[in-house]
């Protein structure tokens, strides 16, 4: 079993509430569950409202569709036009780790 996770800090582009916020935040959640299976929230910064910190996880019997798929959820936060993408943590849980 694998487990890979990735943690996406942005910087949103021009909102100016935290409702506003939520507007660009929310389809970025809901896109990433339904085109990848991923679980994913928003798990920092929800009091900024030009920051956002989704992270996102999946557990796969393969390593190498596990590390398909982050690569594929890495590069479709790194297409978005509304949102700066300041920097990605990326881990990875092999069958070995303790």
């Amino acid at each position: 079993m694998y487990v890979g996770t990735l943690s996406f800090d942005l910087l949103l582009g021009d909102v100016r509430s935290l409702k506003e916020k939520r507007s660009v935040v929310r389809p970025i959640v809901a896109e990433l569950h339904r085109k990848f299976a991923v679980s994913v929230a928003e798990v920092g910064d929800q009091d900024l409202y030009r920051r956002a910190q989704i992270a996102l996880a999946m557990v796969s019997g393969d390593a190498g569709h596990l590390t398909d798929v982050l690569d594929r959820c890495e590069r479709l936060m790194a297409a978005r036009p509304e949102v700066e993408l300041l920097s990605v943590r990326r881990r990875f849980h092999g069958g070995d780790d303790e």
